[in-house]
C-alpha cells in the first residue's frame, strides 16, 4: 500500500508532531525554571519544601506536569488503528475479522 493514500501515516505524522511539541514544551519549562529561578547567588534563592525553588519547579513539579501533558495528548489526540496491511484493509470496509476469520460486510 502507496504511503501518500494511507492515513495511517498521515495519523502517525500527526502524532509525532505533537509528540515533538510536547517534549519541546517540556524542555523550555525545564529550562526557564532551571536557568531562570536559579540564576544569581545561591544566598539569596528561595525554597519550596526545604529545596530552592528552581530545583523544585523545574524537576519535582515539572515532570508531573509533563506526564499529565502526556496523558492528555494520548487521550485527546492520539487514535487506536491497525498496524498491519490486512488490518487496514479491514478498516476500509473490504471486509472485517471476527474471531479469526474474515467475513464479508453486508449491508
Amino acid at each position: 500500500m502507496a504511503r501518500k493514500n494511507d492515513h495511517r501515516f498521515v495519523q502517525a505524522d500527526r502524532e509525532a508532531l505533537w509528540a515533538l511539541a510536547a517534549y519541546a514544551l517540556y524542555f523550555l519549562w525545564w529550562y526557564l525554571t532551571a536557568y531562570g529561578l536559579g540564576d544569581g547567588d545561591p544566598s539569596g534563592y528561595g525554597y519550596t519544601l526545604g529545596m530552592p525553588d528552581w530545583f523544585f519547579y523545574s524537576c519535582v513539579l515539572g515532570y508531573p506536569v509533563a506526564c499529565l501533558l502526556v496523558w492528555g495528548l494520548v487521550r485527546l489526540c492520539f487514535k487506536d488503528m491497525p498496524l498491519d496491511a490486512g488490518d487496514a484493509q479491514t478498516e476500509e470496509g473490504v471486509g472485517r475479522v471476527t474471531g479469526g476469520q474474515a467475513e464479508e460486510n453486508r449491508p
